[in-house]
């Protein structure tokens, strides 16, 4: 099943890649077959982000569930299981997208890592961007130093940046809620974003096209679906320091 997935994967990959030669082959077919599969999640990013909120609203009663049980997490972990529950609120909800895209991504790095399919040689080994293959990994690098060296720097700099915009998007989202988390729980959401630089140390240029592109459209969809969303956290924590609804 995987092996004809793959074959279908690489067909589309092709005929995409032709039609887009005028605008960057292969490299705009990976771009665009990761925009398309964002646009495909979008109705299941708007229903995390309605649940986001539904919890937010949940804070108060989630914040005085804490105080009545204690150290007692089974009796708080149930009455908070009940909560979310009642409320038709999943805690999981905003990982559905991210989960959705883990099999389009594997699918795609071994486009870029395999070098037959279906018994023929695979032709997108032969793509470039900018001269530097596809399939070429930071650490090892194509015969032509400078313009590997400008592509895999461009890359790693543009992911930086989308690193940096989603830590702040975590921490002022972190500040909304009744309770903002201290201590581990508090520094994660500001290092966790800085994880994916790893990927470019591993990972081959094509696979980081679609992070890059898929990171943006986050960034992006982030900042039009919880636009007014930090203002908002009057909403949550008034100024006299106590929670509504």
């Amino acid at each position: 099943m995987f092996a004809s997935l793959f074959h279908a994967a690489h067909t589309a990959v092709v005929h995409l890649s032709t039609v887009l030669a005028p605008v960057g082959g292969v490299a705009a077919a990976v771009v665009a077959v990761t925009m398309l599969v964002r646009l495909l999640l979008h109705p299941l990013t708007r229903a995390a982000v309605r649940g986001e909120r539904a919890r937010a609203a949940l804070a108060p009663q989630l914040a005085a569930l804490r105080k009545k049980h204690g150290k007692d997490t089974a009796a708080l972990a149930q009455a908070m299981t009940d909560l979310h529950r009642e409320a038709g609120v999943s805690p999981l909800a905003g990982f559905l997208p991210m989960l959705l895209q883990a099999p389009v991504f594997i699918v795609l790095y071994q486009l870029f890592a395999s070098a037959t399919v279906a018994g023929q040689a695979n032709v997108l080994l032969d793509s470039t961007l900018f001269g530097v293959p596809l399939s070429a990994h930071l650490l090892a690098p194509s015969a032509v130093w400078l313009p590997h060296l400008a592509v895999f720097g461009g890359v790693v700099a543009v992911l930086t940046a989308l690193a940096w915009a989603s830590s702040q998007r975590a921490v002022r989202l972190a500040a909304l809620h009744a309770e903002p988390p201290t201590g581990l729980l508090a520094t994660l959401p500001r290092v966790l974003p800085y994880a994916i630089l790893l990927s470019a140390v591993v990972l081959p240029l094509a696979a980081l096209l679609y992070l890059v592109t898929s990171t943006a459209w986050t960034v992006a969809e982030n900042a039009l679906l919880r636009r007014g969303y930090p203002a908002g956290a009057a909403a949550v924590r008034p100024a006299g320091g106590g929670a509504v609804a």
